[in-house]
Order: structure tokens, then C-alpha cells, then sequence
């Protein structure tokens, strides 16, 4: 059985888009507002989708679609980059406040511990 190096790297340039995509995914569930969540999904999906598209270039080899490949991964590095920083400035000029660890506005960190709590969810004695 005659693996070829090209098959490998083409498999492995494909997992780890996959892996960026799954775990931009992750950060868009788990990031407390919307400034945070925005920055895993763009720089997540533009790195995701830029390490799928190299692996199709690797596996395709150096020919016309491998040229077209790459003309739309620099597309899409500079349309996403672009899209996200419009869509951050459009929320900061709307009024969307950015989340502050135990700010009054926006949502807590409802993974933090405060003073009067253990880690049991018991209320600490004063």
C-alpha cells in the first residue's frame, strides 16, 4: 500500500480546519458578549476555512483550480478581516457595551466565584 505525502498533508491541513471550525464554534457558545463571540467566529472560520482550502491546494497540485484555490483563500483573509472589524465598529456605534468582568450592565461571568461563595455553592461565614 503506497501512501502518498501529499495525501497526508492534504488529510492533516483538513483536520486541522476542522478543529479551528469546532472550536470557533465552542468560543461562539461560550464567550459572555457579542465583541468576544464575534472575534472567535471570524478569526476561527478565516483560519478554519484557510487551512481547508490549503489542504485542497496541496492535494490538487499545482495546476489552474490550485490557483483559483488560492485566489479565494486571500478573498476570503481579507473579506472576513474586513467583515468583522465593520461589524465591530457598527456595534460600538450602535451602543453595544463590551463585557466587564462584575460590571452593573451586560451579563456576569457566570463562571466566577464571588467572595461570599465557595466553591460548594455554600454561602462563605463572615
Amino acid at each position: 500500500m503506497d501512501i502518498d505525502i501529499r495525501v497526508i498533508l492534504t488529510a492533516l491541513f483538513l483536520v486541522i480546519g476542522c478543529f479551528l471550525f469546532m472550536i470557533a464554534s465552542i468560543g461562539v457558545i461560550r464567550f459572555p458578549d457579542f465583541y468576544s463571540r464575534m472575534h472567535a467566529a471570524g478569526k476561527g472560520d478565516t483560519m478554519g476555512q484557510a487551512c481547508i482550502i490549503i489542504g485542497l491546494i496541496i492535494y490538487s497540485g499545482f495546476n489552474q483550480v490550485s490557483l483559483k484555490l488560492l485566489m479565494i483563500m486571500i478573498m476570503i483573509l481579507i473579506i472576513n478581516s474586513t467583515a468583522s472589524h465593520y461589524l465591530a465598529k457598527a456595534a460600538y456605534t450602535k451602543g453595544v457595551k463590551p463585557w466587564m468582568k462584575g460590571s452593573k450592565y451586560g451579563e456576569t461571568d457566570p463562571f466566577a466565584l464571588s467572595s461570599t461563595t465557595k466553591a460548594t455553592g455554600k454561602k462563605a461565614k463572615r
